[in-house]
């Protein structure tokens, strides 16, 4: 059964709360519009909060996602829902509503503990006795039944995976402020928005997609995000270990292409990011292992972005072993050690079987969401959101009002996805006109005005597309 709320009005419904719809919901607020950012998750920070550092300058990651969560968390203009599903988007076109925009029915997910009483005490997941594999460290960690989701989560609050909660009453007992509520059921919310950003991220391809690799079966065949996360200072072991028995590797072996380039898989485009971060995960294996063998098979390196070529440099020169070959399979040893069967290509075709104790799989990027789930926007043949000129703009959509950008629109890094979250936000401050209410002050102390400008002029800058203005500003700073 679902309960309902009154409806809530938006200027804009930001669908996804990675750094993407962060960025994108954070220009839109700094101009005064008020935004509702919604998410799946329970805490808002998507893929890139779980990352150890970003290519090609080693930043942590976590520095430069954590600022802008706190930022979105406590903005005047932004309204935050965690744990939150989008049901469906409806367009209300001109002549059906005097405020044409659009009608999303939400459904927020209960979470077992009331966001208005749980302090973040976590006393509830230390009283809990149920152990679980822990999504956050993609499974290689463990979580309790009753947990925060992790460290740095925003919303700071716990909830309850009511599926694996055996009703023990220990999490009730131990909470200091009554916040555990079983009776929670789930809430249906209808938002009327005047405008929609798509940015619904992006999910890995199964580890298990290729059975000849052993992913899924073999404990320590793993993922690019799984060693993000054993690369991670606030990692599952606080130390890269293999997962099967704790052994500290001496030979790590990355495969690229794992999850890309491969028709049999449905992903025959490349992923632009798994060349990048074999390689800076390797670097920064070699600061964590310096005595491992570190070995990286691929096909072709793609290291195409600024800085990036020389970024691949730098890791060949620290030693790093980089093997032009095609890996045909991997097979489990008794003691855990994997065999790659391998062709190398640089050497006269010749077949090798090298033993590794721990290898990762490069896999590739699909969408993270169908959004015709929900609204009618046209995607590409891969699933992602599809624009009408994408060499104009990639941010369009099918549907005037309704923008999308980073991965939701395609594979890439996190610099260009940050790039589009603020072209698409740029897009949506045209489209809408001036805010009703004044922008905040910019960091600087300096104030931004936002003033009507001839419409013909505008869309010289911004070329006509499907989003077409409905009063064209231009915003500048004084």
């Amino acid at each position: 059964m679902t309960a309902t709320e009154p409806h809530v009005d938006t200027d804009v419904l930001v669908v996804g709360a990675g750094i993407t719809g962060l960025q994108s919901a954070l220009d839109l607020a700094d101009l005064g519009y008020e935004v509702l950012l919604v998410d799946r998750d329970p805490s808002i920070g998507g893929k890139m909060i779980g990352l150890s550092k970003v290519f090609p300058t080693m930043d942590c990651a976590s520095c430069i996602t954590t600022p802008r969560m706190s930022a979105a968390a406590h903005h005047e203009n932004i309204t935050t829902w965690t744990y939150t599903e989008v049901d469906r988007i409806v367009p209300q076109h001109a002549g059906e509503t005097p405020d044409p925009g659009f009608v999303a029915h939400l459904t927020r997910k209960p979470r077992y503990v009331s966001e208005d009483l749980c302090i973040g005490c976590r006393l509830c997941e230390y009283a809990c006795p149920v152990d679980l594999p822990h999504e956050f460290e993609g499974n290689i960690g463990a979580r309790r039944a009753a947990y925060i989701p992790f460290g740095t989560a925003i919303p700071q609050k716990a909830l309850i995976d009511i599926d694996a909660c055996i009703y023990c009453g220990k999490c009730e007992k131990a909470c200091p402020t009554d916040a555990i509520d079983f009776g929670q059921e789930p809430v249906g919310v209808e938002v009327r928005a005047r405008s929609v950003v798509l940015a619904t991220g992006y999910q890995t391809t199964p580890l298990e997609a290729k059975k000849e690799y052993s992913g899924g079966r073999a404990a320590n065949v793993i993922g690019g995000l799984e060693m993000e996360r054993l690369l991670a200072p606030n990692g599952p072991y606080g130390r890269v270990l293999r997962p099967s028995d704790g052994k500290i590797p001496d030979s790590v072996a990355y495969v690229q292409c794992a999850g890309s380039r491969d028709e049999t898989l449905g992903v025959p485009y490349c992923s632009r990011v798994c060349c990048m971060y074999a390689i800076k995960q390797s670097m920064l294996l070699s600061g964590s292992l310096p005595l491992a063998d570190i070995t990286v098979y691929y096909m072709d390196i793609r290291a195409f972005g600024k800085g990036y070529e020389q970024f691949f440099q730098t890791a060949r020169s620290m030693g790093i072993g980089f093997v032009k070959a095609k890996v045909a399979r991997i097979e489990e040893e008794a003691n855990g050690d994997l065999r790659l069967r391998v062709e190398m290509i640089e050497e006269d075709g010749r077949v090798a079987e090298p033993v590794h104790d721990l290898v990762v799989l490069s896999v590739g990027l699909k969408p993270g969401d169908d959004p015709r789930r929900y609204i009618g926007v046209a995607l590409d043949q891969y699933g992602f959101v599809a624009s009408p000129d994408p060499k104009l703009d990639a941010t369009l959509t099918s549907l005037p009002g309704v923008v999308a950008a980073g991965t939701a629109i395609g594979p890439k890094d996190i610099v260009d996805s940050i790039v589009e979250a603020s072209a698409a936000a740029t897009k949506l401050a045209i489209y809408l006109g001036p805010p009703a209410r004044s922008p905040a002050p910019t960091d600087d102390g300096l104030e931004v005005e936002v003033r009507e400008i001839d419409a013909a002029a505008a869309m010289a800058v911004v070329a006509p597309s499907p989003v077409g203005p409905a009063s064209q500003t231009e915003v500048t700073r004084g």
